[in-house]
């Protein structure tokens, strides 16, 4: 049986991290890419192999597409060197950074920088990347549950996840031919540095989305990257463009 691969951009931490571990412990091997914190990023390499997988962490910037195919590039030296293979099998599209800004307030810099990390980004990184990835592979792009409910504040990040769930639609659709499945995770407030750490920080926030989730809780990490590793397996070979929203039942 060959090795299954799969790479996953911002893996060195957070919610990349998790979902990271998660596949290595269901016997997935890892490639994974960090934006600066090499430390990082080599200790969540350090953790994996500890679980008796492999991993290479390779750095990008996602919010700079003249570097995608150089970086495809890289991968497909790290996939030549480490795996012998000219190809991996699953793409995580995880990479990106949150504001936190009124509509009113907004600068065209904020939006820019919006549109480069979370949707310029998986457009044109996955393409870059499709000539690498298998035949039957998967895709999982990361939305979010301010796609689905408002809450003040989101609007420009809110909207590239909007963006990213109709691009999961059209990518499905024109990947069908390879048999690649492509869907969206979309996580709800989960307690993680993202947002310098607003949710799982600031107690009046997490106690008030607390009480607007069904399951009475806030989310943590541990309840997104197993579920994410979970759909990679062949178990749910025959889901297809589809949104799935992990929030513990947020803003029902």
């Amino acid at each position: 049986m060959t090795q299954k691969i799969g790479l996953i951009t911002g893996g060195s931490r957070g919610l990349g991290k998790n979902t990271a571990l998660a596949m290595a412990s269901r016997g997935i091997d890892v490639i994974l890419t960090y934006h600066s914190q090499k430390s990082s990023a080599e200790a969540a390499v350090a953790e994996i192999t500890a679980l008796g997988r492999k991993a290479v962490a390779l750095q990008l910037d996602v919010a700079k597409a003249s570097q995608f195919s150089q970086f495809a590039e890289e991968v497909k030296l790290a996939l030549n060197a480490n795996w012998q293979t000219e190809g991996f099998d699953y793409l995580i599209n995880n990479a990106g950074t949150g504001i936190h800004t009124p509509f009113a307030e907004t600068t065209e810099q904020q939006f820019d920088d919006m549109v480069n990390i979370h949707l310029k980004s998986v457009f044109f990184l996955t393409q870059k990347l499709l000539p690498l990835l298998n035949h039957g592979g998967r895709i999982i792009n990361i939305s979010s549950g301010l796609a689905r409910f408002a809450l003040p504040g989101y609007s420009a990040y809110a909207a590239m996840k909007g963006g990213i769930e109709v691009l999961t639609r059209y990518m499905a659709k024109e990947l069908g031919a390879q048999k690649i499945a492509v869907n969206t995770v979309a996580p709800g407030a989960i307690e993680t540095d993202f947002g310098h750490g607003l949710v799982r920080d600031n107690k009046e926030v997490n106690a008030l989305i607390a009480s607007q989730t069904a399951l009475g809780r806030v989310g943590v990490p541990d309840d997104i990257g197993p579920m994410i590793a979970s759909l990679l397996s062949e178990d749910n070979r025959w889901v297809n463009a589809q949104r799935i929203e992990v929030s513990g039942g947020m803003l029902i």
